[in-house]
């Protein structure tokens, strides 16, 4: 999980995007909690 802020966050996304590895980009602490819990949820079985 990644979360940036501030000058050239476009380009930082991009270059995370194009790095092949298994990046969930958030769009600040709330969206990350929530990916998360997410992300988790699928990984532990019912």
């Amino acid at each position: 999980m990644v979360r940036l802020e501030g000058t050239n966050v476009q380009q930082g996304k991009d270059i995370l995007a194009m790095s092949g590895l298994p990046i969930i980009a958030a769009n600040d602490l709330g969206d990350a909690a929530k990916k998360i819990v997410a992300e988790v949820n699928q990984a532990v079985p019912a």
